[in-house]
């Protein structure tokens, strides 16, 4: 009971957000060869540049990761993201400003040589320096069979974002596990939480879910925009 009054008054909270934004049209696909060094392609754009009061803290630019390591491909904490997904978000943010929220970004477009790099990273018995932090309870040669790490992502088709929210001081709300905790646990629906962090994963669902967002059941942090602008393209190009 105590569970559903708080999911309640989070829901309530969102009832007098505006309606959602008209979801983007397709673009037409260019045909991208994976591995390829390539520029920026116009269809993207810094997300900071769009979205108000945006944090970019880009985990995978820095060691603070599962891999202990920068990643591959990314030469600057910044988000970038198709147009159509970056507007959307700055939807999102208006959305919630009047709460006092603004959005911290973990990871945004990913580049296909930074999905290599996690699948050698998880090959690789021995390597398991960050494990106290992100997968404690998890048997690292079980990591492609439970699905935590895979040989593509959606985050290469550019519409895709793993976020939070935070207070303007960039405090986070809790959500019961850290980003990228490797654990059922992690599940936005996971039912082991505390009433306060099932309505904050509740409240952050139905802010993105407004404005086109797909949660991804999985992962609380992970969003897509639907329909994306790139369904089929996985970009190769680095972050910069």
């Amino acid at each position: 009971m105590l569970r559903s009054a708080v999911f309640a008054r989070s829901v309530a909270l969102l009832s007098a957000l505006p309606t959602a934004l008209a979801a983007p049209a397709a673009m037409s696909q260019p045909a991208l060869a994976q591995g390829v060094v390539q520029e920026r392609p116009a269809a993207f754009v810094d997300a900071a540049t769009i979205v108000p009061g945006l944090i970019p803290e880009m985990r995978y630019a820095t060691a603070h990761n599962f891999t202990a390591r920068p990643v591959d491909g990314y030469e600057a904490r910044r988000c970038l993201l198709t147009r159509q997904a970056a507007e959307a978000l700055a939807a999102v943010a208006r959305d919630l400003a009047p709460r006092g929220f603004v959005i911290k970004a973990f990871d945004c477009y990913r580049p296909t040589r930074a999905v290599a790099n996690f699948v050698r990273w998880a090959r690789d018995i021995n390597d398991q320096a960050a494990r106290a932090e992100f997968y404690p309870n998890v048997d690292k040669r079980t990591l492609f069979r439970d699905g935590y790490i895979a040989s593509h992502s959606g985050h290469s088709r550019g519409s895709t974002i793993d976020m939070t929210l935070a207070r303007s001081d960039g405090t986070e709300l809790d959500m019961g596990t850290p980003f990228d905790f490797f654990s059922p646990h992690s599940s936005t629906a996971d039912p082991t939480v505390t009433p306060e962090q099932h309505a904050n994963r509740m409240f952050l669902v139905a802010a993105m879910r407004r404005r086109g967002f797909r949660n991804y059941a999985k992962e609380w942090w992970h969003y897509t925009l639907t329909p994306e602008p790139f369904p089929d393209t996985y970009f190769n190009f680095p972050v910069r």
